[in-house]
C-alpha cells in the first residue's frame, strides 16, 4: 500500500459559489430566492412557521425542587446476597459489586432480611434498615 492509496479520512470542503464551471456557482445549491436562500435563513427545528409553538400552547405544570436530595437506594436483602460476615460495606464496596453507580448519595432501605453481621457506612438509613442491621449484630455509620 502506498501513501496515495490510503482512504481519504478527512473529506475536502465543498467550495460553493465559486463560478458556474464548478457546478456550484450562481445560487450555490440554495435554489432561487426565498427565506432559505438568504444568509441566516435556517430556522430551528422547533420553529412551526409562525403559528404559536407547542411549548407555548401547553400549560406549565409543577415545579422542580432544587433542594431535593435524590439517593441511590440499596435494600438490606442485596447486602445479604453480596456480603459475607464481618465485611465493611461502604460506597466503594457497593460500586465494586455494581449495586450502585456511585454518582449520588446512598440510602440503605429495609427491604428483605439480613442475617450477617456487617458494618455499613452510607449517607442515610431508613429506620427499619438500621434496626435489621443492628439486630443481625452489625454496625451502622452515617456519613456526614
Amino acid at each position: 500500500m502506498e501513501l496515495y492509496e490510503l482512504p481519504q479520512i478527512v473529506k475536502k470542503r465543498k467550495r460553493v459559489g465559486r463560478g458556474d464551471g464548478s457546478g456550484w456557482g450562481t445560487t450555490a445549491g440554495k435554489g432561487n430566492k426565498g427565506e432559505r436562500a438568504r444568509s441566516g435563513g435556517a430556522k430551528p427545528a422547533y420553529f412551526e412557521g409562525g403559528q404559536t409553538p407547542i411549548y407555548r400552547r401547553l400549560p406549565k405544570r409543577g415545579f422542580k425542587n432544587p433542594f431535593r436530595v435524590e439517593y441511590e437506594i440499596v435494600n438490606v436483602d442485596k447486602l445479604e446476597k453480596y456480603c459475607s460476615d464481618g465485611d465493611l460495606v461502604d460506597i466503594n464496596y457497593l460500586v465494586e459489586h455494581r449495586l450502585i453507580k456511585g454518582n449520588k448519595p446512598v440510602k440503605i432501605l429495609g427491604g428483605g432480611e439480613l442475617t450477617k453481621a456487617i458494618t455499613v457506612i452510607a449517607d442515610a438509613f431508613s429506620k427499619t434498615a438500621k434496626e435489621k442491621i443492628e439486630k443481625a449484630g452489625g454496625k451502622v455509620e452515617v456519613l456526614q
